[in-house]
């Protein structure tokens, strides 16, 4: 029993998006747990999930879990919100290892409005999941919530575009009817968006706060490693990075990230 303990938490944590987006989530665990070692999977081929039936999302979700499993993984962190809104159910029932998934960060940005709006950019399968429905009907009592589906978003960041005039237009588009009903909080409900922070900076009033989810998804992934006696407390771990598409962007943001030139395997799965 002590040496399968022991195998267990040298294992790495699998993380999964429908492309690159989940590099902002890979980005704050990484951060938080140095000493774990981590496996990344892009299914970029099939990006963008948001526009995908549950049922294609959920055999999507799936195929990514069964490789990470292969993998090792002890632990599966869905970085992608539709993935999340779709399949984590499914997933937990399915597969015998845990699942950290995204949930739009409604609870922070209506606790934290002063004026009574917030708003929240996501895909349209985050908004059709139950994880958006139950978390606004909880926490979003009284609260104007003005709901914009970011359309053509994930594409602009798959593509190398987020910082693009394109990108500009296409934000603004989809975050000025915010600023302008008054929002003092929006929250960012796909993890391709961060990505976009220098753009949607530019747009919105420095009185706004953008909320970004991935900070609390980190340290839920810390707490149930702790959880499970199954944290690798070493000074650095290892990483690895897979797509199942062109790996150009994914390449071109983990040297932002890191500094690093890190090298990309491309998979069929």
């Amino acid at each position: 029993m002590v040496f399968l303990f022991f195998m267990k938490h040298q294992q790495p944590i699998g993380i999964f998006d429908s492309g690159v987006g989940g590099l902002s989530v890979w980005k704050e665990i990484q951060k938080l747990l140095p000493g774990e070692d981590l496996i990344y999977l892009a299914d970029s081929m099939n990006c963008p999930y948001g526009s995908k039936s549950p049922e294609e999302i959920i055999a999507l979700s799936e195929k990514n879990t069964r490789f990470l499993l292969a993998k090792g993984c002890k632990l599966i962190v869905v970085a992608c919100n539709t993935a999340t809104a779709s399949a984590i159910d499914y997933l937990r029932v399915n597969f015998p290892v845990s699942f950290v998934g995204m949930e739009p960060a409604i609870k922070p940005a209506a606790m934290n409005t002063s004026t009574g709006k917030i708003g929240v950019l996501a895909t349209k399968g985050t908004f059709e999941g139950r994880l958006f429905k139950e978390t606004s009907k909880k926490y979003t009592a009284g609260i104007n919530t003005i709901i914009q589906v970011g359309e053509g978003l994930v594409e602009l960041v798959e593509s190398n575009q987020f910082e693009s005039e394109a990108a500009f237009e296409l934000i603004k588009k989809h975050i000025q009817p915010m600023v302008d009903a008054g929002a003092d909080q929006i929250v960012l409900g796909c993890t391709h968006y961060p990505f976009l922070l220098p753009v949607i900076e530019k747009i919105v009033p420095p009185t706004i706060q953008i909320v970004d989810p991935a900070p609390a998804v980190a340290l839920r992934v810390k707490n149930l490693l702790i959880e499970e006696r199954i944290s690798n407390d070493r000074n650095q771990g290892l990483w690895q990075f897979y797509t199942t598409g062109d790996k150009a962007t994914l390449q071109i943001l983990l040297k932002r990230i890191t500094g690093n030139e890190l090298l990309v395997s491309v998979i069929g799965l």
